[in-house]
């Protein structure tokens, strides 16, 4: 994803989102059914776990964000731990409606919402705080599925960034205009 200069933090903080979701995205779709539900070991998560508790924590963050806490009395972040979906598809329709869920909470923030004051687990936090926290997970967790992804698919695994002693050519033809910037 190309980066697009901005001076507003709100506007950023959309699009770190979005390219965090666009690398976990690319990940998942590299790999099979299979490799979605496994494990590396009995006390690991597999790629569905963590889209999984992804999901669970994006619909209690996200839900009402201003106005009521982030941690939902309905939330039972234990069980997002356990037995995904199945399916596939029922499994990336849950990571699409937390994801959803996210966007549109961020969708109509501005800077001046920022300084507003928010509770997480009754702990206050500004707007941009929470903001912060939830990048800090998700992108830990989206890095986790990308590198299951990567080790699940070894050779056959397409790169996401730069690939490997591509560096140089790669700023080459950023320098003389051939090729976009990530």
């Amino acid at each position: 994803m190309p980066l697009v200069f901005t001076t507003s933090y709100a506007e950023d903080a959309r699009a770190i989102f979005h390219q965090y979701k666009s690398l976990a995205d690319a990940a998942i779709a590299q790999v099979s059914d299979t490799d979605l539900y496994c494990t590396l070991d009995p006390e690991a998560n597999s790629i569905a776990v963590v889209m999984k508790h992804m999901a669970g924590n994006m619909l209690s963050r996200w839900t009402d964000f201003l106005t009521t806490d982030g941690e939902k009395p309905t939330r039972n972040r234990d069980s997002e731990f356990e037995d995904p979906p199945a399916a596939r598809t029922e499994l990336l329709a849950l990571w699409e409606r937390g994801w959803m869920c996210l966007f549109a909470a961020l969708e109509p923030l501005t800077d001046a919402d920022l300084t507003r004051t928010i509770t997480i687990r009754g702990e206050r936090h500004s707007v941009m705080q929470a903001i912060n926290r939830q990048v800090a997970h998700y992108s830990y967790h989206c890095g986790q599925i990308v590198l299951l992804a990567k080790h699940f698919q070894s050779s056959n695994w397409k790169c996401l960034s730069v690939p490997r002693k591509q560096s140089a050519e790669f700023n080459r033809k950023v320098l003389a205009g051939e090729a976009s910037q990530r």
